[in-house]
């Protein structure tokens, strides 16, 4: 079955006469959240491993794309077709070595191109624009992070090496040590905290980690080990304020142990 099919569904469910009264109601602004999602639970699934799933995912996501090439189409700006013209014509242009006559010898180098390559797309839509404007504000606040401190390093504005930023992690931690000892008001707190997860975000750059990676998968770890704790307190018939501290945290520690057998 072709593309073709879904854009014909699609087009039906926004049909102002016989349409979906719900998918009527939508924008761009209202679709967006729901894109999102789908991004995430695609990642979720390769996550899991879940072939399955990452077929069913990735219908979701597509269908996100169609709905709001429809949304645009029906307002005269772009259809589908727009869409992959677009993203077809940019794989092209930044793979000149592919399809065009430039040599590339790794991994490693396509990677500095392809950023050669953004940059001069920026330049073209405006000289003035600064190396951080389109780094979008819609990512999770560690992925941005991420973002804008690679995009920062580009020019210069980087540490020599893990090690600096550590340090520059203590510093901002003692910061915010200060902040909260000191009394401070909740917004300088939390400015100083804001520059401790940003520090940390850095620091994972330069260990060569995904920050946002990072926590998503120490949170999968927490949930688990909650759940054992749940579990231990159920058979023990106790509630967590009658286990006490020293006998949670023992069963925290062997909810950690079992992590680590084979």
């Amino acid at each position: 079955m072709s593309i073709s099919r879904l854009i014909e569904i699609m087009a039906a469910l926004r049909d102002p006469v016989s349409g979906c009264p719900w998918d009527l109601e939508q924008d761009f602004r209202s679709v967006a959240p729901y894109t999102i999602e789908e991004a995430y639970e695609v990642a979720d699934v390769i996550e899991r491993g879940d072939l399955t799933g990452l077929e069913e995912e990735l219908g979701d996501l597509l269908l996100q794309v169609v709905f709001h090439a429809r949304m645009a189409s029906e307002q005269g700006a772009f259809d589908f077709d727009d869409v992959v013209r677009a993203i077809c014509d940019k794989l092209v242009r930044r793979h000149p070595h592919v399809f065009g006559g430039e040599t590339i010898g790794s991994a490693a180098a396509q990677t500095v191109a392809w950023e050669q390559h953004k940059a001069r797309e920026r330049a073209g839509h405006g000289a003035s624009a600064g190396l951080l404007d389109d780094v979008p504000m819609a990512l999770p606040a560690l992925a941005r992070a991420l973002k804008l401190g690679r995009r920062a390093a580009r020019a210069g504005f980087d540490w020599p090496d893990a090690a600096g930023v550590r340090r520059k992690l203590d510093e901002e931690l003692a910061e915010l040590d200060a902040a909260v000892g000191g009394g401070s008001p909740p917004k300088a707190v939390e400015a100083e905290l804001g520059d401790v997860l940003l520090a940390v975000a850095n620091y994972a750059r330069h260990l060569g980690l995904d920050p946002e990676t990072a926590l998503r998968r120490g949170n999968d770890r927490f949930v688990k080990r909650f759940q054992h704790l749940e579990q231990r307190l159920a058979e023990s018939g106790l509630s967590g304020e009658a286990a006490g501290p020293e006998r949670l945290d023992g069963w925290w520690e062997e909810a950690k142990r079992l992590e680590e057998e084979p």
